[in-house]
């Protein structure tokens, strides 16, 4: 187990709280205005919602815009991502716009602004102990990863930028 800094152990969860706060507030006339452009755009419900793990491995419910229809095929199976992503879900995962209620969840303790990307729940039972490092802080709206290449780096080097965090 890792030693905590005096940053993370008092200032980091507060300043957290107190910046997602304020961003809400300021935001949520521009989150109102997404919500009814996704309610008109994609369909009911606005807010797309799936576990992931957070510190020290508990489970949480991420929150994220809805950037995917449902649309079925002739049999009422769900058509593959690539055929339910549609253009204006492309625009908001590019833009990042996707992730705005993710303040939700650094208000509510379980994510920070800073840290390692939550990943789904099924990946738990692959990491090695070095990438398990990862869960040893609260998961971020961005992290190392992020400002270092985001897509454009290997799963190896997000791994390292996680647990060098």
């Amino acid at each position: 187990m890792r030693q905590r800094t005096i940053y993370e152990r008092f200032f980091k969860r507060p300043l957290d709280l107190i910046v997602g706060l304020i961003a809400l507030v300021c935001l949520s006339p521009f989150i109102v205005l997404i919500s009814f452009l996704v309610l008109i755009k994609l369909g009911y419900p606005v807010i797309f919602t799936q576990n992931r793990p957070g510190l020290n491995e508990k489970i949480f419910r991420i929150y994220k815009f809805r950037t995917m229809t449902d649309k079925k095929d002739e049999h009422g199976n769900q058509m593959p991502d690539c055929d339910r992503l549609t253009k204006f879900g492309k625009f908001l995962r590019s833009t990042s716009i996707d992730e705005l209620p993710e303040l939700f969840n650094i208000v509510r303790g379980h994510m920070s602004f800073i840290g390692p990307r939550p990943l789904l729940v099924e990946y738990l039972p692959l990491y090695n102990e070095r990438q398990k490092l990862r869960h040893t802080v609260r998961p971020g709206l961005t992290g190392l990863a992020q400002i270092n290449g985001r897509n454009a780096i290997s799963w190896e080097e997000k791994f390292e930028l996680d647990a060098q965090y």
